[in-house]
């Protein structure tokens, strides 16, 4: 734990600490002297404000961060989690609640809750209306999610687990970067900075990072856009910006019911090999909005490597700054404008322009002809799905 906190804190330090936070809880909840004056007392400290426990049973205790007990009833709660009909957990943070209280106090209840026997049941988990952290879930109950062979009530006991309704739907969204980086941290580093407002819980499966996101009840919007928007943050400087960009690749994929989520895993994964790292556009492919294009991934990968016009951008790809020349043709084609290419590229036009004629005069298009830039595309296409097999 103490390395997967040293590599995520030098991805992202709200990620780390949200993992701290998480490895708090289950060091104290696979101790043996667990009770409610450890559990007040420990989460005083890391919440670094008063806190509070009230078993439904009548136990209770309440701490000064400084491990001092404190009398009396809490004069002003920051935040709090019901324990069944009776009960509760609270912090008493001064001012407005810290980033992280949501999260110690879901937490805090868990380890309540087993205090008091495992007789309280938890309320059915809902989708948030408002951006959280992301939690970091148990890889096991997530495949058991994405199993072929599962019953829909073994299923719906992981998604219970996880904090997830199995009542509503859910998307998954996968994600992959650096080899030399677990995927799963570069998922958590992302998330955390997206603030979705639903349910996101988040592992590794196999070489992926695998994000499991709930919204609200009624609520449908891809988070795609604030994907992109988390991959080209400019709060943590343009140069990790454009490292991020770089290095990861995200697929998403469609709303699909939480019992059907391996349905929207497939999805991501096939959306995954749309997605390029370079630029936050491309880094992020969704499903939905590739449409019919995402038929092309049932190609197998070697036919599509094997197209004429994939291998001859294979060659421009390989001459001196040619992975510039495949970006702004990949530009000018999604946008059909040279400004707009130059703009996404933060190149000059001319430059791009330059680029481009290097590219018709390569291979014979006129990439101001709709026909000859829809070629374009699909060779580009076909390039990329060729070397992200599936």
């Amino acid at each position: 734990m103490k390395g997967l906190l040293l590599r995520l804190s030098a991805l992202d330090a709200d990620a780390a600490t949200a993992v701290r936070v998480i490895a708090h809880f289950e060091a104290l909840l696979g101790g043996a002297t667990l009770d409610a004056t450890a559990l007040a007392r420990s989460t005083a400290g890391l919440a670094e404000c008063a806190a509070g426990v009230a078993l439904p049973d009548g136990r209770g205790a309440r701490f000064g961060p400084d491990g001092a007990a404190l009398p009396g009833e809490p004069e002003a709660v920051s935040g709090s989690v019901a324990l069944g009909p009776s009960g509760r957990v609270w912090l008493e943070r001064p001012g407005r609640p810290g980033p992280f209280d949501e999260l110690i106090l879901e937490w805090m209840a868990i380890a309540a809750r087993m205090l008091s026997g495992g007789f309280l049941r938890p309320p059915a988990p809902t989708a948030p209306s408002a951006p959280r952290t992301p939690d970091v879930a148990d890889p096991a109950l997530v495949e058991l999610v994405l199993a072929e062979r599962e019953s829909d009530h073994d299923r719906a006991r992981a998604l219970r687990r996880l904090g997830l309704a199995p009542e509503l739907p859910l998307r998954m969204v996968a994600v992959r970067g650096d080899p030399a980086v677990d995927p799963g941290l570069d998922a958590v580093a992302l998330l955390g900075r997206a603030g979705l407002e639903a349910v996101v819980r988040v592992t590794r499966t196999g070489p992926w990072g695998t994000v499991l996101v709930q919204p609200p009840a009624g609520a449908a919007d891809s988070p795609a856009a604030a994907l992109r928007a988390a991959v080209a943050d400019p709060r943590r400087g343009p140069d990790v910006a454009r490292d991020a960009a770089r290095r990861l690749r995200i697929g998403v994929g469609g709303l699909v019911p939480a019992l059907a989520a391996r349905e929207s895993w497939a999805q991501a994964r096939t959306a995954l090999r749309f997605a390029v790292a370079g630029t936050p556009r491309e880094a992020v492919a969704d499903h939905d909005a590739l449409g019919p294009v995402a038929l092309l991934a049932d190609i197998p990968a070697e036919r599509l490597g094997a197209l004429p016009e994939a291998r001859q951008l294979d060659t421009l790809a390989a001459q001196p700054n040619g992975c510039l020349t495949i970006a702004a043709l990949a530009a000018f084609c999604r946008t059909g404008s040279l400004r707009q290419a130059a703009a996404e590229l933060h190149l000059h036009h001319s430059s791009v322009a330059a680029r481009l004629a290097h590219v018709e005069a390569a291979l014979g298009w006129r990439l101001r002809d709709p026909e000859h830039r829809f070629r374009a595309q699909l060779a580009l296409y076909a390039r990329q799905l060729a070397a992200a097999p599936a």
